[in-house]
Order: C-alpha cells, then sequence, then structure tokens
C-alpha cells in the first residue's frame, strides 16, 4: 500500500485567491446575465417601487471590485509567491516543465498511466489558469470602460482598444463564456485527478496541504 507525506503547497494569500475568484465569477456570471435580459418586468416586480435592475448592478459592481482585486493578489503571486505559486512554475520554459505538459497530457488522454509527481499545478493546468488570467484582466477592462465611459483614460483608450461601449459589452458577453467553460473543465478535472491520485488536490484549497507518494 502507498504511503504519502504532507507538504505545504497553497500560501494563505494564494488561498484567499482562489475563494475571492469564485465568489465572484458566481456573483457576477449570475447579476450579468439579469442584466443582459432582466427575467422580470416592471409588472410582476410590483411596478416602479421595485428596484431588481438598481440591485442587481450594484451586487455586480460589488463583485467586479472583488474580481479586480483578487486578479491584483494573483499577479502579485506569480513573480513573489512560493514556488509553486510563481509564474516560472508553470510555463513550459524548462527542460523539466517541458516534460511533465508531455506526461500529462498523455496521461489525460489515457495513453500512459505514468503520473508526474508534482507539487504545484500540471503545466496543462497551470497554462489554463494564465489564459483565464488574461480572459480576466480583459474584463476588468471591458468592464471599467462601460462603467466610466465619461472619464477622460477611457474616452481616449477605451475606444481606441475596445471600440463603442456596444461593442465593448458584446465582447465583454463573450469572454464571459470563457470562465463559465472554464468551471466545467476546472470541475471535471479536480474530480478525476482527486479520483485517480489521492493527492488532497481539492482539499488543499482549504488547507494549503498537499500529499505526495514517499519513494
Amino acid at each position: 500500500m502507498a504511503t504519502y507525506e504532507k507538504h505545504h503547497c497553497w500560501s494563505l494569500l494564494l488561498r484567499l485567491f482562489h475563494w475571492m475568484f469564485v465568489l465572484s465569477i458566481i456573483s457576477l456570471v449570475t447579476t450579468g446575465f439579469y442584466i443582459n435580459n432582466p427575467w422580470t418586468n416592471t409588472m410582476i416586480e410590483g411596478g416602479t417601487t421595485s428596484l431588481a435592475m438598481t440591485y442587481m448592478r450594484y451586487i455586480h459592481f460589488i463583485a467586479a471590485y472583488t474580481f479586480a482585486s483578487a486578479v491584483a493578489i494573483r499577479l502579485f503571486l506569480y513573480i513573489f509567491g512560493n514556488k509553486q505559486e510563481r509564474i516560472l512554475d508553470i510555463l513550459p520554459v524548462t527542460g523539466r516543465n517541458i516534460k511533465n505538459l508531455y506526461r500529462i497530457l498523455l496521461h489525460y488522454s489515457y495513453i500512459s498511466d505514468s503520473h508526474d509527481d508534482r507539487l504545484g499545478h500540471n503545466i496543462l493546468a497551470g497554462g489554463s489558469y494564465l489564459i483565464t488570467y488574461f480572459a480576466a484582466l480583459f474584463m476588468i477592462l471591458s468592464g471599467f470602460y462601460m462603467l466610466y465611459p465619461e472619464v477622460s483614460f477611457w474616452q481616449v483608450w477605451g475606444v481606441k482598444l475596445l471600440g463603442s461601449q456596444q461593442w465593448a459589452r458584446f465582447l465583454h458577453h463573450c469572454v464571459m463564456w470563457w470562465f463559465l467553460f472554464f468551471v466545467v473543465i476546472h470541475f471535471y478535472f479536480l474530480i478525476w485527478n482527486d479520483a485517480k491520485h489521492p493527492e488532497g488536490l481539492i482539499s488543499s484549497m482549504f488547507t494549503g496541504v498537499k500529499f505526495k507518494q514517499k519513494a
């Protein structure tokens, strides 16, 4: 029977980022769908005294600031975090990381049973997180452009980078679907990995601890 040893993997700040990111995405997607296409009307809401859209927008803005704060925390950790949290640990720019990417692709494709015993993210997962990070930066950029169109900076650079408010809103909505797709895939691989390899992948986002098989 295999034996495992505990290793501290994720800092408290990384776990704080993770749950800020998760909760803000849930709030942003839910309220964003309502803002885009309200499923109530003034008759159902009780006339002009109801402020459903106002409340939804308010929650959306609070969640957006939480989302932006989480992204700022992750940027800090990409540079100053522990070994597993830094950006170089997830980029295929070293022999170790390139080998990990090759092995994880074979493993996820059921071509090989070989598992790379790695404390941090594997390169495929880390790459998907990095893509999600850039998508998050775009959401922040387009979101603040729509929120503060009268600010001189956005009047110049918002139009240059994103075009009209209508086009920015369309792009904002389209990129939102990446997060929904990412969540589904993320959940699948979390459960798949925890079932095949008892490393504490899910619990590590609560405890910061993962388990590695003893040699």
